[in-house]
């Protein structure tokens, strides 16, 4: 698969379109403002504790408060307490933590304000951005993610990502992670590590235990609520999470930042630093790779399909409806149950694709065309299942219900992105309404009476759209000779291509405009 990453910088945000195979399957936006973004690490208090939620409210130095539930503290939530305790306190010892004490699990369940009180000092990471009126959500449950590795502290588990499936690869990088890893320290075995050496994974692992340590030393000079150690940029982590061998070239129109990414690929794959292109053409970038044409075509209420299906996708604050129909796609031959199987599984991997491409998250409830097979129904549920693997957002597919509703479930971690690809009607200008045509006629007619004899004007040009001009002009004992014999006139009508059908202008003799 041919992988780019188009990036266009602008005054106030920065846009990262990733495509494969030339098709944009996703956009990420990232405002040069925003104050916390999913990873970083919050040194809050606690704010507001709500027994009834089992829940607190975190303040973390923003305009909203971060939200924190009961089952959100982790089972390390003792050990990070006591860690931080000791941190703040300047103990250099929790730097390393090869002699830490670790504290008991935390229990599943219990009450939240039995462990905790207003003004108490808590570790967190930002797990969602704030959403809708919502702010951030957060967690006690603290990891680093690097380019090979996931490092847990206060854990001395290694886990292997499900996605590599060999047995004999399973077991060579845990035997290598074994012997790398720090104790104290867990770590997680991200897919892309399959294959790598132990000298490149401990690499990684370094940078990771460089970032506890630099966490270690701010919180010792701390004396509020703020942001302690901040998540990669989005092009980085976007870079860092996608970034394989098969991804081929990143074009990026703004130097400050390709410096940025080939420094952050010198530490994370040397090799491919070349890949990074500066962009430096007048026509926009987004233009020139064809992506502004797709984010047109693939965003808005109705999703055409080349093939002639279409899918409405509504969104509301619960969940996000995607219904499919199927348009003109009708091929010769086909019965009604074979054609609803081939639009059914060309939608689902459209579908697929917006999920990825709009970062939709929570429920999603698409509407399929009718099938009545059994056999169909279950190749439409492997197909989605399928073209869903790609997406590396958390989800959960549910088979066909009995009314031909698949239920999907995507992990959010921020708002959904929304391309507004409509204008402002230039007939209506918003209304959703425009005036009669009869009420136009008789505008004009009440104008030509007062210019005529109130205004003294002896000779008018009215200028209007073609379809006007021929209800005036046509015909013998046309409009246009009833006004003249009427207001004793000169009266010419022209048209004008280019104006809207409710569009129209009055000329005087010396042919200048008259404003009404």
């Amino acid at each position: 698969m041919d992988k780019e990453l188009i990036i266009s910088v602008q005054e106030d945000e920065v846009q990262i379109a990733l495509l494969e195979d030339k098709q944009l399957v996703e956009l990420h936006k990232e405002k040069k403002n925003n104050s916390f973004a999913v990873g970083d690490i919050v040194l809050g208090k606690v704010k507001k504790i709500m027994p009834g939620l089992n829940a607190v409210f975190v303040d973390i130095n923003d305009e909203k408060d971060g939200f924190m539930h009961y089952l959100d503290l982790g089972p390390q939530f003792n050990s990070f307490q006591k860690y931080l305790k000791l941190a703040m306190n300047g103990d250099n010892s929790v730097r390393s933590l090869d002699s830490f004490n670790m504290e008991p699990i935390f229990e599943k369940s219990g009450n939240l304000s039995e462990c905790m009180k207003v003004g108490q000092y808590l570790l967190t990471q930002i797990a969602k951005e704030p959403i809708s009126t919502k702010g951030p959500k957060l967690s006690g449950d603290i990891s680093f993610a690097g380019r090979y590795l996931v490092l847990t502290p206060f854990s001395n588990k290694v886990s292997i990502s499900q996605k590599i499936k060999k047995s004999e690869e399973r077991n060579r990088l845990r035997r290598l992670i074994q012997s790398i890893r720090p104790n104290n320290f867990g770590l997680i075995v991200r897919t892309v590590a399959e294959g790598k050496s132990v000298a490149e994974l401990d690499a990684d692992l370094r940078q990771l235990l460089d970032k506890w340590a630099r966490m270690t030393d701010k919180l010792k000079t701390v004396n509020g609520p703020q942001k302690i150690e901040s998540e990669l940029g989005a092009t980085s982590a976007l870079l860092r999470d996608v970034l394989t061998d098969d991804f081929n070239t990143i074009y990026c129109d703004n130097e400050g930042v390709c410096n940025e990414l080939r420094d952050y690929l010198r530490t994370i794959a040397p090799d491919k630093i070349d890949i990074v292109k500066h962009y430096k053409m007048t026509t926009p970038i987004f233009e020139q790779f064809g992506v502004q044409r797709d984010i047109r075509r693939a965003f808005g209420r109705i999703v055409t399909i080349r093939s002639g299906i279409y899918l409405y996708i509504e969104h509301t604050e619960a969940m996000h409806v995607i219904d499919v129909n199927s348009g003109n796609h009708i091929k010769a031959g086909t019965g009604q149950e074979d054609t609803a199987l081939q639009v059914n599984i060309e939608s689902a991997k459209e579908i697929a694709r917006q999920l990825r491409l709009r970062d939709m998250g929570g429920i999603v409830i698409v509407d399929f065309v009718d099938m009545l097979k059994p056999e169909h129904r279950k190749e439409l549920f492997n197909v989605m299942s399928e073209e869903m693997k790609k997406d590396k957002a958390r989800h959960t597919i549910l088979p066909l219900s009995k009314f031909g509703l698949m239920q999907i479930t995507r992990q959010r971690v921020r708002p959904a992105i929304e391309v507004d690809v409509q204008e402002k009607c230039p007939f209506c200008d918003g209304t959703g309404t425009i005036k009669s045509s009869m009420v136009v006629v008789d505008e004009i007619e009440s104008n030509l009476r007062y210019l005529s004899s109130s205004q003294g004007e002896k000779r008018l040009t009215i200028m209007t759209h073609p379809y006007v001009q021929a209800y005036l002009t046509k015909g013998f004992s046309s409009v246009r000779r009833n006004w003249q014999r009427k207001y004793k006139i000169r009266l010419t009508v022209k048209s004008v291509e280019n104006y809207n059908l409710l569009e129209y202008h009055f000329f005087n003799s010396q042919n200048e405009e008259i404003n009404m």
